[in-house]
């Protein structure tokens, strides 16, 4: 790897990590959804970049979590296993040198990401649930800030469950929704990502000068 390309991937990571507070801070306190979308750029790096990077992303969006709530929650775990899910399962893109071939990639592509968003949707769903089982109700943690499965909790309460599944069940709602514009959302952002990176390394060869003509002129 190059000086310039981990640069570039550092920067991308920062730039990913700022962005997913914003995101999730504006869906749920202005459009006020009942969803998270706390970790869609941190996908967008995974699919982009790989492993590390998206495990990087994931810790700095956890880092500014614990400042922006005032407090350190280990719900970044949900992001650190998405994160492992989506190197796992993430689509793998090849040439299509046909209108069959293209095709068939594309379905394939889209059954990958559709296996992927329901393995992460559950994934998420139980160890986030477990998490908040945990940290509220087994540790002396104290919930201060509304989050989006709470929007579903309070229809569980009436039904007297254990607060383990209650936690969990209150999640699959929230990340059957969730998980599918992370997933979605964060694969096409980081094909936009390739898109671009291609026209700027199609403009660089462009923008090479010609070699000088050196053969000598008759005088």
């Amino acid at each position: 790897m190059t000086v310039k390309r981990f640069l570039f991937l550092a920067a991308l990571c920062i730039m990913a990590a700022a962005l997913n507070p914003c995101l999730s801070v504006f869906s749920l306190n202005v459009l006020k959804l009942p969803v998270f979308l706390d970790t869609v750029f941190t996908a967008a790096v995974t699919f982009y970049a790989g492993l590390i990077p998206g495990l990087v992303t994931a810790l700095i969006t956890a880092t500014i979590g614990v400042y922006i709530d005032g407090a350190f929650t280990p719900f970044g775990l949900c992001a650190i296993a998405e994160v492992f899910i989506i190197w796992l399962l993430k689509p793998k893109t090849a040439a299509s040198n046909t209108i069959n071939n293209a095709a068939a990639t594309r379905i394939n592509i889209f059954s990958r990401l559709f296996l992927l968003y329901i393995t992460a949707c559950l994934a998420v769903s139980l160890l986030g649930g477990l998490i908040a089982y945990v940290w509220f109700t087994l540790l002396p943690y104290t919930k201060e800030n509304f989050s989006a499965e709470d929007f579903f909790k309070m229809m569980f309460i009436r039904t007297n469950i254990h607060e383990l599944p209650m936690n969990i069940l209150s999640r699959i709602p929230v990340n059957l929704i969730d998980r599918f514009i992370v997933i979605f959302g964060g694969y096409f952002i980081s094909q936009g990502i390739i898109h671009i990176e291609r026209r700027l390394y199609q403009n660089r060869k462009n923008l090479k000068p010609e070699l000088p003509n050196t053969e000598n002129k008759e005088e």
